[in-house]
Parts: structure tokens; C-alpha cells; sequence
């Protein structure tokens, strides 16, 4: 390189000044940014709407409780992902998905999956699809008097089309949004690279019954690695009375609040889904049946945002092929942004609540 740069009539000496010094602007901008979000003094104030069902830490939080819906509101039972805080759908005062959703004439209910304790530290996604989730969805049939919409945020899309193609009595219409299917799709090598760190995890997994938050960030960090230091660049730009800065803290607050997954689960998507790709492959398995996207004769919605980072296009675009007749929507928007941005209205509550009014 030193020769290369010599030969160009660039001095190797200056040049590697220069590379020091730009670190060293990234790494203030960095720290800045990081102290900016510890100092700012947003938190979050919304409370929780009533529960109909509880077992064990889970919930179901009806967010149609305090609006003023029609006759006959459709109910919308909400699946998110096992790994974050559910209150990413109802993030903050005007930024809450189910709020809006519930202000636009649907009944939101939320499953709550909360923290998982001794009993749930157990559980296989059989378990979690199978018996929780399926007994939330009958208390929501019961409450809507029929079948409901069902709908999954994420690594809850795929827990939701299962319970689908389990009980199609109890779902009129599936949506699945920013949903992973061919976890091989697209970075193949970083799909195995997950799984093949199972290993150096198991003693955290056997010591805990669960893989430990810390270990969950580590994941969702390589999954991005740069996108952490610059989003924090970029905060310490922001003015921190805007509401941009306010939705910043409150994702970021949301995002560092993880939850632990119960260990069997934790092996099942780590060695199953990344590793084998046994979605995409026909080889994922409820209780003993493969799950297929093809047996969903339902109605269905899948939302793909184009910037996902977390869940490229390239793996939850095959999801929309196999749903037989599914509605496509592609968003410009990231995994996060779809659902909880300054734009998610437009990008996703909008298209939705459309989709949900037409069926």
C-alpha cells in the first residue's frame, strides 16, 4: 500500500495522519451522540390497555377498550416477535400502530408475550404456537364472535401463519410483516455463521434455560455492524427537543430492553432456521406437521420493507410467493421504521388498515 501511495505522488506518512484523524472525529461523534441519549429525559408514559387473558407472563391487551369503535369492529389479534418488549406496536404518544389502527375503526389485540419465567423457559415454538398462542387466538374468536385477522411483526409472522394453517376456523385473513421465510436467501454465509455460534453458547443456555439478552444484542448488532455507530452519529447532530430525537430514545430505550428466549426455541431458529433453513426447505415443523405457506387459504397481506437490514427483501419476498394470492406491499422503509417511524403511517398503519376495511 505504502508503495502504491508513493507511487501515486502521495505521501504514506500524511495519509496515515489522515485515517487518525478521522477515526478520531467518528469516535467523538460516536461518544457524543451515546452521552446525548443517556442525558435525554424522554420516557415512556403510555399504560396498558385492559387485559381479557392472561397465562403464565403473557397477556392479551385489547386496544379497542377506550376507543370508540362501530358494530361489529374486526378484531385484529397482533403476534410480535419473542425477543423484543410488544410495546414497539404502541412505542410512544402518536406513535403507536395500534392506537391508530384502533382509531381507525379495527380492534387491535396485542399478545403480550412478556417475560419468559420458569415455565416458559421450557417451551419449544410448538409449545408457544401450538398451546399459547393458539388459546389467545380462541379468546379472541370468542370476543369477535368468529374468525379474526391475524397478524405478525417479524420472527412473529412466522409464529402467527403457523397458528394460521393450524386453525383456519378461527383466522379470516393472515398479515405478515417484515417476516423472514428463506433465511438463506441473499447471505447465505451470514445465516450459518449465526448457527454456527450455537455452540460456543450452549453453556449460557444450559446455565440460564434461555439465551440471555446480552447474547440477543450481540446477534442483532451483527446483523448490522456498522448501522449502530452511525445511527448514534447521526443522533448527536439532532436537536434533542425534536421529535425525531424523542423516537429516537424511545426505539432505542425499546431495542435495549430485550427479553430472553427460551432455550429450546433459541436452538430451534438458531439450528433450524439459520442454520438448515428448514422454513424455505419444507422442513419446519408444529407439533409434528411441516408448515406450509401453500395450505394458508386465507386472505392474506405481506408487507416487505425494502431497507430492511434485520430481515432483508431477499428473505421474506419468497413468503408472498408461497401465500396463495397474497397481497405484496413494499414499503421504502427499514424493519423498524415500517412499524414505529416518523413515516410508518404511510409505510405500513395506512396500507393495513386499508387492506383489513376491504376484505
Amino acid at each position: 500500500m505504502a508503495r502504491r501511495l508513493a507511487a501515486s505522488g502521495h505521501d504514506p506518512a500524511e495519509f496515515g495522519a489522515a485515517v487518525i484523524r478521522e477515526l478520531a472525529r467518528q469516535d467523538r461523534a460516536l461518544i457524543a451522540g451515546i452521552a446525548a441519549y443517556r442525558r435525554h429525559p424522554w420516557q415512556r408514559t403510555l399504560a396498558d390497555p385492559p387485559a381479557l387473558w392472561a397465562e403464565g407472563g403473557s397477556r392479551l391487551l385489547d386496544y379497542g377498550a377506550t376507543a370508540s369503535l362501530p358494530a361489529g369492529a374486526k378484531v385484529l389479534l397482533v403476534v410480535p416477535s419473542l425477543v423484543n418488549r410488544a410495546h414497539v406496536l404502541d412505542l410512544l404518544e402518536g406513535g403507536s400502530m395500534l392506537r391508530w389502527l384502533a382509531g381507525q375503526g379495527l380492534r387491535p389485540l396485542l399478545l403480550d408475550w412478556g417475560w419468559p419465567g420458569e415455565v416458559e423457559r421450557r417451551f419449544t415454538l410448538t409449545d408457544y404456537i401450538a398451546g399459547r398462542l393458539e388459546r389467545a387466538l380462541a379468546v379472541a374468536a370468542a370476543e369477535a364472535g368468529g374468525a379474526v385477522l391475524l397478524a405478525g411483526y417479524c420472527m412473529g409472522g412466522l409464529l402467527a401463519l403457523a397458528a394460521a394453517q393450524r386453525r383456519p376456523d378461527l383466522v379470516r385473513a393472515l398479515a405478515v410483516l417484515a417476516t423472514p421465510w428463506d433465511f438463506h436467501a441473499g447471505d447465505p454465509g451470514r445465516a450459518r455463521a449465526l448457527a454456527a455460534a450455537l455452540p460456543l453458547w450452549e453453556p449460557a443456555l444450559a446455565f440460564a434455560e434461555a439465551l440471555p439478552v446480552d447474547l440477543l444484542q450481540v446477534l442483532f448488532a451483527a446483523l448490522d455492524p456498522f448501522g449502530v455507530a452511525a445511527k448514534y452519529r447521526a443522533f448527536a447532530r439532532l436537536d434533542p427537543d425534536h421529535p425525531r430525537a424523542r423516537l429516537f430514545v424511545a426505539l432505542e430505550d425499546w431495542l435495549n430492553d430485550g427479553v430472553p428466549l427460551a432455550a429450546p426455541v433459541a436452538r430451534e431458529c438458531l439450528a433450524g432456521w439459520y442454520g438448515r433453513n428448514e422454513p424455505a426447505r419444507g422442513l419446519w415443523r408444529i407439533a409434528g406437521l411441516p408448515v406450509d405457506p401453500g395450505a394458508v387459504c386465507r386472505p392474506a397481506f405481506v408487507a416487505v420493507p425494502g431497507r430492511d437490514r434485520i430481515v432483508p427483501p431477499e428473505s421474506a419476498l419468497p413468503l408472498a410467493r408461497a401465500l396463495p394470492g397474497a397481497v405484496l406491499h413494499r414499503p421504502i422503509a427499514g424493519h423498524i421504521g415500517m412499524a414505529a417511524g416518523s413515516g410508518a403511517e404511510a409505510a405500513l398503519w395506512r396500507p393495513l388498515a386499508d387492506w383489513a376495511s376491504a376484505l
